[in-house]
């Protein structure tokens, strides 16, 4: 395995593999990138086994895999994570602990200030975990109840959420000992204004993540009891459903007795309204169609007599041709990109089938730059022209 010298090393490796890493990303449940398809996208053999070394992705077989380690923070960053985790609060409540244990114990003053520092830093990140992990849990169990289609997955995954959710109440209100009652001492003798403000702020924090985490509660049960009457209301369909293909809907069951007790409106007949067209609609080629279709069907010997319209003037049969000509910004797109010029003065300086002026050549600019964003190099350089400031595009 080859590691990373340092944080700029590993920030270059991930920019030039952004395009791979970024299509992998978003195939990741599917478990099918292949590894001659990043060869593809880098162009490189040697840029992926660079990856593969490093441990940015994994092989496995044929395929690839982007490793737990990044996929994890590019989840949490891009909050699209769908596994939540309440070790790190845990983890970072026992860090404030020790960290206090630490500074009662300690008597020189520049360790006792590091102990502290320590431990501002822990509880602003209890705060926004905890409450982080309340939106990503909320958002997996709308999403659960939205779109997995399995009944009885669905309701074991609303009841592993509800189980987080208990996971995370109980560590609210271990962070709210922490701080009101557990280390009492610390918080009395370590007189400090931002560790104030910073427990300040948490416990406002912690009333706002009670509770949120307490309508998590009421969604869940709501969202299990949705799902298990929808699944009881299935199992009772099916049921008549296999009865009615064995012919034997009627002897086993009520089912035609309590059709007909139901008044609801579905069982109701359809009722018709009959109007009268209006002559106007009648004189229209769809209501001829009516006319005739009535005819046929009453077997009628009346014939509606057709009046013909006066006879067309010549002066109103002279065509006059008028051309437009609309600018094609595909074709304007490839010449620009084989011009090598940047994208202003080759829009000044092209050659349209009609006379455009500058502010529609200005408009023309902006439209294409809105529109093939991704195959153009924008640059940081602006220049100005005729009071109009721009920057300096060029082709990919």
């Amino acid at each position: 395995m080859t590691i990373f010298k340092n944080i700029k090393e590993l920030i270059k490796t991930l920019d030039w593999s952004k395009e791979l890493l970024s299509e992998m990303f978003e195939k990741r449940n599917s478990f099918s990138y292949k590894y001659d398809m990043a060869i593809q996208v880098l162009g490189d053999v040697e840029r992926v086994e660079k990856l593969i070394e490093t441990e940015v992705i994994r092989k496995n077989g044929a395929y690839l895999e982007i490793d737990e380690q990044y996929l994890d923070f590019f989840e949490l960053v891009l909050e699209v994570n769908e596994q939540i985790s309440t070790a790190f609060i845990q983890e970072s409540i026992q860090h404030v602990k020790d960290s206090i244990n630490f500074y009662l114990k300690e008597n020189n003053a520049d360790k006792q200030f590091s102990y502290l520092k320590q431990t501002k830093s822990a509880l602003q990140k209890i705060g926004r975990i905890i409450n982080r992990s309340i939106i990503d849990l909320n958002r997996n169990i709308d999403n659960t109840f939205k779109y997995e289609s399995n009944y009885k997955i669905k309701i074991d995954r609303l009841e592993n959420f509800d189980v987080k959710r208990t996971q995370i109440k109980d560590l609210i209100e271990q962070t709210d000992d922490l701080i009101t009652n557990d280390e009492l001492t610390f918080f009395k003798t370590a007189l400090d204004i931002e560790l104030n403000q910073i427990v300040n702020k948490l416990r406002l924090q912690l009333a706002d993540a009670r509770h949120n985490i307490s309508e998590t509660h009421n969604q869940i049960i709501e969202y299990i009891n949705q799902t298990k009457h929808k699944t009881q209301l299935l199992e009772k369909v099916k049921q008549v459903k296999y009865l009615r293909d064995m012919f034997e809907l009627k002897s086993k069951t009520n089912f035609v007795a309590t059709l007909i007790n139901n008044n609801a409106l579905l069982f109701s007949n359809k009722l018709q309204f009959s109007t009268k067209l209006s002559i106007d609609y009648l004189q229209t080629d769809e209501g001829r169609n009516i006319i005739d279709k009535a005819i046929k069907k009453f077997k009628t010997e009346n014939k509606p007599v057709i009046q013909l319209s006066e006879i067309i003037s010549d002066n109103y049969l002279q065509t006059e041709v008028e051309q437009e000509y609309f600018i094609n910004i595909e074709e304007v797109k490839r010449g620009f990109i084989a011009s090598g010029n940047h994208l202003f003065d080759f829009i000044m300086s092209y050659k349209f089938p009609r006379e455009v002026d500058f502010g529609e050549r200005v408009t023309l600019f902006c439209r294409l730059v809105s529109v093939y964003e991704n195959e153009f190099n924008i640059s940081d350089n602006y220049t100005r022209r005729e009071d109009i400031e721009f920057a300096m595009i060029y082709p990919k």
